[in-house]
């Protein structure tokens, strides 16, 4: 299989590309893409986001679960409504709503297990990144559109809004406080954030509910992959509440189906819960060694709070409600959706890849699988697709759908919403593979090949 990377940004892939080419690992590419995409996909996550990472050495398969933590304290937290095309979703934001950070723990233990190249060399690019700026592209500027009210709080005025309105597609997006940020990660090491210079500046913002304690006794934790069965190989991912371990075994066969029962046959398989609409990015790397790394991390959509002088937002996982289940406590890491993967056959490694997406996550994963491992396409054709997402309440389709199925459907009861244009409500795929290599057009993704 041939190395290569894909991400949420073009700026992002080239990053990891430059990396594999200086000698990286594909853990080295992913932690500068990762470092990177705080810069590039701001609009997505950041740095104080929380992750979740699947890795392979060449010989055994491991999980990295950074995601956020909660803290020892708690307060009110603030609303804010937010549309995704039809649906309201009512977020909960503010400085309480802040979790833990877990996406710098889970970078230095990638690097520190897996990695090879020297840890400022991964934040150089970032760096670099973050002194010139960078064009915001056309999927960020409608995700951007769509979250205005919250990126217009605070700092965020000054970053993401010019001339009373918000920043458009190709206009630069400057953060010059990612320097200072970076700079204290590059020389400090991801203990920046939970013992060193980011983490005095964060315990002093106003309202917070972590304590000094609390970052301090933050890690990232290795744990096991879930294996599951799918089209004859075996994938190995996260548990769960991705729920995609039981979803996989149970994907319909497509190859030589009509468009019509394709569509049909997802539905049936696919139908999940009601919405929600963390933000989140994805980036995957496989190296000349045939080793594999693949990361996805969020903020939820953000907390509408800034980090001063630093231009980090900070996350508001405390509120989102579709992953507040069970009643953690103090330290504990707060569940996630999300699922990074690696499908191998008999042959070895055939596929990495990963999703954004919240509840949309799962179904743009599986059918990215599907259309890959049991169609047979090409990584692209396959990210290209037009997607369903069926839930109890509505199927949502992209334009170019099935219309025939979407008809059927309507018979049969369902409520269908067809949605005008490609959206990242559907999720953002990226993936490397013996297949090809992309990013998902939904997030002006990109993917380089070696």
């Amino acid at each position: 299989m041939r190395a290569g990377v894909a991400a949420g940004h073009p700026a992002t892939a080239e990053v990891g590309a430059a990396i594999l080419a200086d000698g990286g690992t594909a853990a080295d590419a992913v932690v500068a893409m990762a470092l990177a995409s705080c810069v590039t996909e701001t609009v997505m996550s950041g740095l104080l986001a929380g992750c979740h990472a699947i890795v392979f050495d060449g010989s055994r398969v491991s999980n990295l679960d950074g995601f956020a933590a909660v803290p020892s304290a708690a307060a009110d937290l603030v609303e804010l409504p937010v549309a995704f095309g039809d649906e309201l979703v009512v977020y909960a934001i503010g400085p309480a709503s802040c979790a833990v950070p877990g996406l710098p723990s889970a970078l230095g233990e990638l690097w520190e297990r897996l990695g090879r190249l020297p840890w400022p060399r991964l934040c150089e690019p970032a760096l670099d990144l973050a002194r010139t700026g960078v064009p915001l592209p056309e999927m960020h500027a409608r995700s951007l559109e769509m979250l205005g009210e919250l990126f217009a709080l605070e700092r965020g005025a000054d970053l993401f809004v010019r001339d009373g309105r918000l920043l458009r597609e190709g206009e630069l997006l400057v953060q010059p406080g990612l320097v200072q940020s970076l700079e204290a990660l590059a020389e400090e090491g991801a203990a920046s954030v939970y013992r060193g210079s980011i983490a005095e500046a964060l315990v002093r913002v106003d309202g917070v509910v972590f304590s000094p304690e609390d970052l301090a006794s933050y890690r990232a934790v290795w744990r096991d992959p879930v294996f599951a069965g799918c089209y004859g190989r075996r994938v190995a991912t996260r548990a769960g509440l991705s729920g995609v371990p039981e979803l996989l075994p149970r994907l319909p066969r497509l190859r030589d189906v009509s468009g019509t029962e394709r569509v049909l046959a997802l539905v049936d398989v696919l139908e999940t819960e009601a919405e929600g609409g963390e933000h989140t990015t994805n980036m995957v790397a496989v190296d000349e060694h045939g080793r594999a790394c693949v990361l996805t991390h969020s903020l939820g959509v953000g907390a509408g709070v800034w980090l001063p002088g630093f231009d980090v937002q900070l996350n508001n996982l405390l509120g989102e409600s579709d992953i507040a289940f069970g009643t953690p406590k103090p330290g504990d890491h707060l569940e996630s959706r999300m699922a990074p993967s690696l499908a191998f056959d008999s042959a070895g490694l055939e596929l990495a890849i990963g999703s954004a997406g919240a509840t949309r996550l799962r179904t743009a994963l599986a059918t990215v699988l599907a259309a890959i491992l049991e169609e047979g396409l090409d990584a692209e054709a396959a990210v290209g697709l037009p997607r369903i997402h069926p839930t109890s309440e509505l199927v949502d389709a992209e334009p170019g759908v099935d219309e025939t199925a979407l008809v059927e459907l309507e018979a049969r009861g369902h409520t269908v919403r067809r949605w005008d244009r490609f959206h990242h409500y559907f999720g953002g795929v990226s993936c490397v593979g013996r297949a090809g290599a992309a990013g998902d057009p939904r997030r002006s993704g990109a993917a380089h090949l070696f």
